[in-house]
Order: C-alpha cells, then sequence, then structure tokens
C-alpha cells in the first residue's frame, strides 16, 4: 500500500466540517486481507519508533479519541497501540467530575494526566467531552462552551510550546453502523456487559451530536494541534489510517538514539576484566 496521505484526512484549521459528506464506509480500493497485512507491518514498524521514541524521551505524545458511543475508541486502543511497549504508554478515560475535580477548572484534571517527556498517553474520551456533551444536552450556557473552546486552543498550545505532540482522531461512523454495533453488543454474550440503555437514549441526539462535532471540529483544530477524521465504519480501515498517522508523524522527528555519556573503551576492558 502507498502511504496514507495525512492530510486528506486532517481538518484544515478554520474549514468547515460537513461529517455527512464524509464517507465513514470508506476503504480505499483495498481488500480487507490487504489492508490487515499492511496494519501488521505498521504496527512491527510502530513498535520500533516507539522505543526509540522513550529512549530519547525529549518529547511526549498526546492521543486523543472521540466518537460517538460505538464509534471503536477501545477496538482502536486495543488494536493499534498494542504495538507500543505498556512501559511507555497510558490509558485515560475521563468521565463526569467528581469530588476535588468539581472544584477546580474543567482542565485541571486534564493537564495533570499528560504524559512526560518519552511517554505516550492516550485519551479514551477527553477534554472535549466538557464541550461536546455540555453542548448537546444544553448543560451550560454558549458563553461558557464558547470559553471552553478557547481554554482548549490554548492549553493544547501550552501543550505543543512544551514539547507535547497532540494527535486528536474523531472516529467517524454512519447512523446504520451504530445500530448494527448496538445490535452486535446484544446477540453476543461476550460483549452484553458493553450495553447501556444510555447509548440508546443519546442515539436519539445523533443529528444534535452531529452538529456539535462539526463545529467543535472546525473550532480545535489547529496547525499545532490538528484534528483527523477518520472513516470507522470498517474497523480494519480505522486501524489501519491511524497507524498510518502514528508511524508517519514518529518518523517524522528524526529521533535519535541517545548518546551515553562514559568511555565505552574503558567500560569493556573493566567488563573483560583488563
Amino acid at each position: 500500500m502507498v502511504k496514507v496521505k495525512i492530510d486528506k484526512f486532517k481538518v484544515k484549521p478554520g474549514s468547515k466540517v460537513s461529517l455527512h459528506k464524509m464517507n465513514s464506509a470508506e476503504e480505499f480500493g483495498l481488500t480487507r486481507e490487504r489492508g490487515e497485512y499492511e496494519l501488521d507491518k505498521d504496527l512491527k514498524r510502530l513498535e520500533e519508533l516507539q522505543y526509540k521514541f522513550y529512549a530519547e524521551s525529549k518529547r511526549s505524545i498526546l492521543i486523543v479519541l472521540q466518537g460517538i458511543d460505538t464509534a471503536g475508541k477501545d477496538g482502536t486502543i486495543r488494536k493499534v497501540m498494542s504495538a507500543f511497549n505498556p512501559q511507555g504508554v497510558y490509558v485515560k478515560s475521563f468521565k463526569a467530575p467528581i469530588g476535588q475535580e468539581t472544584q477546580h477548572d474543567f482542565l485541571w484534571r486534564i493537564h495533570a494526566a499528560c504524559p512526560p517527556k518519552g511517554s505516550i498517553g492516550i485519551f479514551n474520551r477527553s477534554h472535549y467531552e466538557d464541550v461536546l456533551v455540555a453542548r448537546v444536552h444544553r448543560l451550560e450556557s454558549d458563553k461558557v462552551l464558547s470559553q471552553r473552546v478557547e481554554n482548549i486552543n490554548n492549553f493544547e498550545k501550552l501543550l505543543t510550546d512544551s514539547g507535547t505532540i497532540v494527535l486528536k482522531f474523531f472516529l467517524n461512523i454512519s447512523k446504520d453502523e451504530q445500530l448494527s454495533r448496538l445490535k452486535s453488543r446484544l446477540d453476543d454474550s461476550t460483549r452484553n456487559w458493553k450495553f447501556s440503555n444510555s447509548d440508546v437514549r443519546e442515539r436519539a441526539f445523533w443529528s444534535r451530536y452531529a452538529r456539535v462535532f462539526e463545529s467543535t471540529l472546525s473550532a480545535t483544530s489547529t496547525k499545532c494541534a490538528p484534528w483527523y477524521v477518520i472513516p470507522s465504519d470498517r474497523k480494519w480501515i480505522r486501524n489501519l489510517v491511524v497507524s498510518e498517522i502514528l508511524m508517519q508523524t514518529l518518523e517524522s522527528l528524526n529521533l535519535k538514539w541517545p548518546r551515553l555519556n562514559v568511555d565505552l573503551g574503558k567500560v569493556r576492558k573493566t567488563l573483560g576484566g583488563t
């Protein structure tokens, strides 16, 4: 497979997003067998790159995964991020704030969870929930939510200025595909536990979610922290595209092995007993 042109999926800063015009079932002329073969190659390369990234320890990567219920956030982590050594990667999921979290600004708990240098942090849902859900269900005023959007852009600029690479993936699925996935959770006893009545309730707000996703992607895709809209009806395509973007991003960093501050010749003599 020719390398995916990642700009194809990137939301240009200031552009208007129209999700219904994007093909969530795109296959790029590939068979599933070929796509999974290419993915396996990408995962091997990602394993090498992440090891070098961890050793260099000069930058960090924050991966943000967003999408409507059943879009495949868990599946993306389970498949694509399996390439990473657990020692240098972690996953954080943000639910409704509780306790001390409610006594601080909405980004307080987010900042504390951001990855240190050499590490890759994955947010399975993120600080965007405080805009998306609040806007869909009108939990806050437009003024408050507009301020949150501005705060998010400033926050992500701070992260990138401090050496964090921010990659944001919106997993785009169709309404029909979501219905199919919800039914599969009911039909498969090993997946029943993933079903929630809230998924059905939120599905009733599909159109409103789509509009809010579109406006939020448009307002928060910046040069330093872009959004990528990933076609996700086909899980194997979703995984392949995400892996390609991660791989190309890591390859662009010109990673270097750290140099030792010891005299290797002396060390070898010592180990050799001479």
